[in-house]
């Protein structure tokens, strides 16, 4: 499909990631079965308009955060926000994208610091995105903003520190890849927060990691969904 071209020669705002992104950024060839194109909610219906030609068909998957560009058997992902509205597409991921070549075009790309940001929630039974963080980070530590991230993620910097404890385990002679810094930092938080009792309330957090493995513990174990 000419969707890149398309974009480009209209000038809208759009990110390539996904695993697109992933092997460009480490020299990976993970296969991957479609495109992710990145936008913001403001922009989401220009760009499925813009594309909706040529045989291409374009709906609404999910209002809260993606659509699909179909043209026969391939497809195309407009996405703007996460599926738990954790990770909405903001402007300064464009100041911060990157150039690359892509289905032999030189398309912008979503950096490596926002792409470790989109991927975070996604730890799903049939789907896990751990190993493109962990390889992420091996190979463009010296690209990442870590201040940046933890930003990102101050709300849920303990989901953080597991990928950053994981990243140490699968690659133990790289450990110094992830700012000591951060790695303290982190750490002192939990500590501070081991002080404290627990939430009174039984919450759950898991589904903001995926909506349908943790539903056990809302519709029949009495925790409280907390579901973004």
């Amino acid at each position: 499909m000419e969707v890149l071209s398309d974009l480009l020669e209209a000038r809208l705002p759009f990110l390539v990631g996904g695993g697109y992104a992933v092997n460009i950024y480490t020299g990976a060839r993970r296969p991957t079965k479609d495109l992710d194109i990145f936008t913001t909610a403001r922009e989401f219906p220009r760009l499925l308009a813009c594309l909706q030609h040529d045989g291409r068909t374009a709906s609404t998957v999910d209002k809260r955060w993606i659509g699909k560009i179909h043209h026969g058997n391939d497809f195309v992902d407009i996405i703007f926000d996460s599926s738990n509205g954790a990770v909405p597409v903001q402007d300064q991921w464009f100041t911060q994208a990157r150039q690359g070549r892509v289905l032999g075009l030189c398309v912008p790309l979503i950096s490596p610091t926002e792409l470790i940001w989109s991927k975070v929630f996604v730890q799903k039974r049939q789907r896990h995105d751990g190993c493109d963080i962990a390889n992420l980070i091996l190979k463009q530590r010296d690209d990442i903003d870590w201040h940046r991230l933890l930003a990102y993620m101050d709300a849920h910097w303990e989901i953080l520190l597991c990928h950053v404890l994981t990243f140490r385990w699968i690659y133990p002679g790289e450990r110094d890849a992830v700012p000591a810094w951060l790695l303290d930092e982190l750490l002192e938080r939990l500590r501070r927060q081991r002080e404290h009792p627990p939430p009174g309330d039984r919450l759950c957090r898991g589904r903001l990691l995926s909506s349908s493995d943790y539903r056990s513990a809302i519709e029949a174990w009495g925790f409280l969904d907390v579901e973004g």
